[in-house]
């Protein structure tokens, strides 16, 4: 339960071995390949070039078909609906890595691309068929061709007016300016605009072009049409009924490709592994015929590697890193099925620094056994160790947060079924309240304490708690400290105050409070000073450290109150709904408002007590050990979404 240690890997091979050697690291998962950018600094390795990055925008490309191909999908063959607890179906390493499968999915992919694209097109011709529609509905019932053109002695003119322009009216002033020398050929109308033809004589156009300006005519461009606009309107029709069988063909050999979604998700996958080993191809530096590699292996795998290595042309050296390049050194936490789910926290919250020390065996048991004191229900435990053991059993579940986050919940679920025992809680008094219900008699949970009755020394318990968390996390930090080489800080710093904790404490018990206040001040005078220059420093430092220490244990040890005010208010809501449930003197209603208000609660506080007890490990405990910082150890290894590898 540590912290794994790291060596430097530095390898020469040949070029033509290359891939086979990376397929290797990504079969095995225990290399990390980091990019050499303090070789190139040097003149004798400036020589060196980077690997043609080609093939791994190919892998990209192949990737982003391969996705657009399975949302095509989605969207003309959905997937049929299956169990959340369904574990995802499993394969060899030899079935990703088909090459012939994988061309063929590829294939596949690039088809329903093509489709995709081809239906994009026809829902476009169809949009643009409908506008040209609804551009004509005003024309159908004027019976003459679109095309019609002004001439040398008639002026044509397709245009319209405002709909609440008195047509009769403007047709008699046309009259009125032209005389029997013009016509008005009505068409449509819609709720804005009244549509028409107008003709007249060229030697009348003037007149009447004033007339029509005056009631705000407008012209209509209707070019590139041919015929009347019924006849138009029926081309049109033919043409959207062709479309929309095309359309509709196109659909359904898309939705036919559905049998091939599995292969499709293969080939996703696939496409990852391409990636991830293109990518660390492009970390290397390349000579003329051999390559360059740097990276990270574990201790513990690194015998496994060598031997892997034996079969290639290649010369390589591994060494521990030194201290200065601590910084750079990827972190591997190592930990047992008990402190495992803890990475969770530990993800969210900050790896630890390479060189310093993994929180998860040192929070796990604080973790759990506060959640459980802020949940404290055997029924909602109940529902967690359930929930995670079905998960974990039919799911197998491996991403990088549900992996440890159902472990978790059935950790934190026995914790809670455990403090939920000692308070007598089983869904609030669900239980008492039933009983009371059906038969008129009284029952209750046997219980050490009760959340509600006995608030203050619970209040108490949680504060003694607390205290032991900080003093945890000072005893861890006086450990460092001492290892590496820093006794006098640690002496001074830590050290100092368990004495003065202790002091004060002794004396009060004692009845000894003053001697014990002058006993801790001369350990505060002898101790805070350390470090400081001069008498005005050491006086300040004291009076700071007093003032910061002082204030600051008071506040941590006060956050965890937090433990008794979750584990009163969850105990407390629980009580209310189950007692609105018993006014109602039916037993059916009962259950219903005592399942759905315990449902409410149990949903409130499995997230609320998550987020107040990482508080309390990432502020009040992390911050007197923990040096955080690192960064993940990310091998060139195997990942996939869709199925699980069985290594051959």
């Amino acid at each position: 339960m540590s912290i794994v240690k790291m060596k430097r890997l530095r390898l020469i091979g040949m070029r033509d071995q290359r891939e086979e050697l990376l397929r290797l690291l990504q079969h095995m998962g225990c290399v990390e390949v980091s990019e050499p950018e303090d070789r190139r600094e040097d003149p004798e390795w400036a020589s060196l070039t980077r690997p043609d990055p080609a093939p791994l925008n190919r892998a990209r490309d192949a990737r982003s078909s391969t996705e657009a191909a399975l949302n095509t999908l989605k969207k003309y063959a959905p997937k049929e609906k299956t169990s959340l607890l369904k574990a995802r179906p499993t394969v060899t390493e030899g079935q990703l890595f088909d090459d012939g499968a994988y061309e063929s999915a590829l294939a596949d992919a690039a088809a329903l691309n093509d489709l995709e694209r081809k239906i994009a097109s026809l829902y476009a011709e169809q949009n643009k068929l409908r506008t040209q529609k609804l551009s004509l509905a005003p024309w159908l019932e004027l019976d003459i061709p679109l095309e019609t053109a002004s001439t040398s002695q008639v002026s044509v003119s397709f245009g319209a007016v405002a709909a609440g322009v008195d047509l009769d009216a403007l047709e008699a002033a046309l009259l009125s300016a032209a005389g029997e020398l013009c016509q008005v050929l009505r068409a449509g109308s819609d709720p804005e605009l009244q549509y028409f033809a107008f003709l007249c004589h060229k030697s009348q156009e003037e007149a009447c072009q004033e007339v029509l300006k005056e009631y705000g005519f407008a012209r209509s461009s209707l070019r590139g049409w041919t015929g009347t606009a019924a006849e138009n309107d029926r081309r049109l029709d033919v043409r959207l009924a062709e479309v929309g069988k095309e359309l509709e063909a196109a659909m359904d050999q898309a939705a036919g490709y559905g049998p091939k979604r599995a292969a499709l998700e293969l080939c996703l996958d696939r496409t990852d592994q391409e990636i991830a080993r293109e990518e660390a191809r492009c970390r290397l530096l390349d000579m003329e015929t051999a390559f360059f590699l740097e990276g990270w292996v574990p201790v513990p795998d690194e015998k496994a590697l060598l031997d892997g290595l034996a079969r290639f042309d290649c010369c390589w050296e591994t060494e521990d890193p030194a201290e200065e390049d601590y910084p750079s050194v990827p972190v591997k936490l190592k930990n047992n099925a008990f402190t495992r789910p803890l990475n969770m926290v530990t993800d969210m919250y900050s790896l630890p620094a390479y060189g310093g020390v993994d929180p998860n065996p040192l929070m796990a048991p604080f973790f759990i056994l506060f959640y459980g004191m802020m949940l404290a229900d055997m029924g909602y435990g109940l529902i967690m160790i359930i929930v995670s053991l079905v998960v974990m059993k039919m799911r197998k579940p491996n991403g990088d947060t549900t992996r440890h986050m159902f472990p978790l919940m059935g950790l934190c679920g026995v914790s809670t079924f455990l403090w939920g025992a000692a308070t007598g809680g089983f869904f609030g008094d669900f239980l008492t309240q039933l009983v009371a219900l059906t038969t008129g008699g009284t029952f209750a949970l046997p219980a050490l304490f009760s959340p509600v009755d006995d608030a203050l020394p619970v209040l108490v318990g949680s504060l003694v708690l607390g205290v032991i968390q900080i003093f945890t996390g000072m005893a861890v930090n006086i450990y460092r400290k001492v290892k590496r080489g820093e006794v006098m800080d640690a002496v001074c710093g830590e050290v100092a105050w368990y004495v003065i904790f202790l002091l004060v404490g002794g004396g009060i018990a004692l009845g000894m409070t003053g001697p014990a206040l002058i006993a801790a001040l001369v350990v505060i005078v002898l101790t805070q000073g350390y470090g400081k220059q001069g008498i005005g420093g050491k006086i300040m430092g004291i009076g700071g450290s007093l003032y910061n220490n002082i204030t600051g244990y008071f506040s941590d040890i006060l956050s965890y109150s937090r433990l008794m005010a979750l584990m009163l208010a969850g105990a407390v809501v629980a009580q209310v709904f189950n007692t609105l449930g018993a006014l109602t003197g039916n037993v059916f209603f009962f259950l219903i408002i005592a399942f759905i208000g315990n449902a409410l609660n149990f949903a409130l506080n499995i997230l609320g007590c998550y987020v107040h007890d990482m508080r309390l490990q990432c502020l009040e405990y992390f911050g007197r050990f923990y040096e955080d910082g690192g960064t993940a150890f990310r091998p060139l290894n195997i990942r996939t979404r869709s199925v699980d590898i069985v290594k051959e």
